[in-house]
């Protein structure tokens, strides 16, 4: 077999030429490099992008391409020392990976945030803080809606919040200023701040008041007879208000015990109740309830006089009302019906031995009927017609006279209500009772009734009552009397922990079948200076005088009273 011999091409060595080429480049290099440095691409800061871009379009030590030009593939000098492979657009080393190889091609490079300086973040919180104009307002609703209706496609980052300082303009929340301590912060000044707070019990609130004190008294029993002494006088009062939304109920109590500690005898308890209930119902209509009790001993100015007694009789006073008012208009209408019933209990006489008082004991029913005009908001006339019966327990007295009797009465008045300055009404009228017994006479006269609450300036109040009532009697052969009766006080708060009160009262008692009268006056003051909210001190002065035309009936007392009120 012939031996392969590998063929040589040889060509004659230039060393010489090499040399003088490279020498002629670098020389021209040096002479091109100072012109171009005063190109005005090569002047300030280069950008970014022509950086990245010039890299990614060619290779470090390849000449400028055009843009999107594929490089030459890599040929081997032998053929088939490697294996094909399929061309590509993007041989360089410096072009992107494939996508299919890159784990974050689904994420998109966050585009680089143009920085701003402090001063247009103000300029931009200012703009944002000031009231937008009416033009402003429909572009910024049209830009919302066309925004809506389009995707957003806006990449959002992570984005600088302002710092406070940059905030120049921007308005404060007042309640991020400095306060006050607790302590000198001023509390919430009180109308009265020695006022009873009262207790609270389920929706109602009680407030008690206990007074406890000595009196000093010229008539222990105020009766003609009457001598001086010194008394232990203790009274409590309750007073209850509801705590409801609509309705209204009040519960007014008190009791009052004399006992003596040097002089005349005297050992005597009186004690009251009074409740109310006030019902709004639908429809304009109003429905008023009363209850009340009232025990005590009979006043020694009492019409009835009994001889030889050591004592006066227990009296007791059960009465109740139920009443509907009905607004129409202008016009108002009302309906009242009333029951009081009246026990005595026996006398102990000064011999020995008890006389009973049970032909004294009566009820008394009423039907009254009102109607009004209103002609302003603070005054209101109406009238009044009453018919009721007077029944007493036993058919006839001690003395054989048949004591029941009728009751017919008629009144006019006028309705105030001017706020809290005045408040109230008064009437007058004339009333008349026939008697079943004809022996007896009708027993009639003229009515006048009140009750007023006038306020003239703050802190004072002044009290107007007035009532006229009808007596029976078991004196035989008489019917009765008929008292008028009226009495006006006036509160002063005279400072916030001090009040002083004086009330004058008078009264008119008319015999009937006769010309006896009796004249009651009675003239009272005291004040009540408060420690604190819960206790103070208190005293009163009081006259009591009864002038009469009948023998044994005039008496004069005069009394003295301090103590110590609680209250809560």
């Amino acid at each position: 077999m012939p031996q392969v011999r590998p063929v040589s091409t040889k060509s004659a060595p230039r060393p010489a030429a090499g040399y003088r080429l490279l020498s002629v480049s670098a020389a021209a290099l040096l002479w091109a490099a100072p012109a171009l440095a005063q190109e005005s691409g090569l002047r300030g800061a280069v950008a970014e992008t022509e950086i990245t871009g010039s890299l990614l379009s060619r290779a470090p030590d390849q000449a400028a391409v055009e843009p999107n030009q594929p490089f030459p593939r890599y040929v081997p000098v032998s053929p088939g020392a490697v294996a094909e492979e399929p061309a590509d657009d993007n041989d360089s080393i410096f072009a992107p990976a494939d996508v299919a190889d890159d784990p974050f091609a689904d994420d998109p490079p966050i585009p680089s945030r143009v920085p701003t300086t402090a001063r247009q973040r103000a300029e931009e919180a200012r703009t944002r803080a000031r009231p937008q104009t009416a033009s402003e307002r429909r572009a910024a609703e049209t830009a919302e809606t066309t925004e809506g209706a389009t995707v957003d496609e806006v990449i959002t980052g992570t984005e600088r919040v302002d710092t406070i300082d940059s905030a120049e303009d921007l308005a404060l929340d007042e309640g991020a200023g400095r306060i006050e301590a607790i302590e000198g912060l001023d509390g919430i000044e009180e109308d009265n701040p020695f006022a009873a707070t009262g207790i609270r019990v389920g929706t109602f609130i009680i407030r008690p008041t206990l007074e406890q004190g000595v009196t000093a008294t010229s008539n222990a029993d105020a009766s003609s007879g009457g001598e001086p002494a010194t008394l232990s006088e203790t009274t409590l009062r309750l007073n209850a208000i509801s705590d409801w939304s609509r309705h209204t109920a009040t519960i007014d109590a008190y009791g009052n015990f004399r006992k003596t500690i040097s002089g005349d005898e005297i050992d005597e308890t009186r004690g009251g109740i009074d409740a109310a209930l006030a019902l709004d119902i639908a429809n304009d209509y109003r429905a008023l309830a009363e209850l009340g009790y009232e025990a005590g001993p009979e006043s020694a100015s009492s019409p009835v006089v009994i001889e030889g007694t050591v004592s006066q009789p227990l009296r007791q006073t059960f009465n109740g009302s139920l009443g509907f008012e009905k607004d129409v208009g202008k016009a108002r209408f009302g309906i009242t019906g009333l029951v009081e019933h009246h026990t005595y209990g026996d006398a102990d006489l000064s011999s020995g031995g008890t006389l009973s008082q049970e032909d004294r004991d009566f009820t008394l029913g009423a039907v009254v009927l009102r109607g009004g005009y209103e002609i302003s908001p603070a005054l209101t006339p109406f009238v009044e017609a009453e018919f009721g019966r007077r029944q007493y327990t036993l058919e006839e007295d001690a003395s054989g006279f048949q004591r029941s009797s009728d009751r017919v009465g008629a009144r006019a008045g006028l309705e105030l209500d001017l706020t809290e300055k005045l408040t109230g009404e008064f009437s007058a009228g004339w009333i008349r009772e026939t008697f079943d017994d004809d022996r007896l006479d009708p027993l009639s006269g003229p009515t006048l009734n009140a009750d007023l609450a006038w306020s003239p300036e703050r802190g004072t109040i002044v009290n107007l009552a007035a009532a006229t009532s009808v007596e029976g009697t078991t004196t035989a052969g008489e019917s009765g009397s008929i008292l008028h009766a009226a009495r006006i006080g006036v509160e002063r708060e005279i400072r916030a922990n001090l009040t002083a009160n004086a009330s004058v009262g008078a009264g008119y008692r008319d015999y009937a079948e006769s010309d006896g009268h009796d004249l009651i006056l009675t003239a009272e003051a005291g004040a009540t200076w408060w420690l604190n909210r819960y206790g103070g001190l208190t005293g009163r002065l009081r006259h009591e005088m009864m002038d009469s035309n009948l023998p044994d009936r005039e008496y004069e007392a005069n009394s003295v009273f301090l103590g110590l009120k609680l209250q809560r």
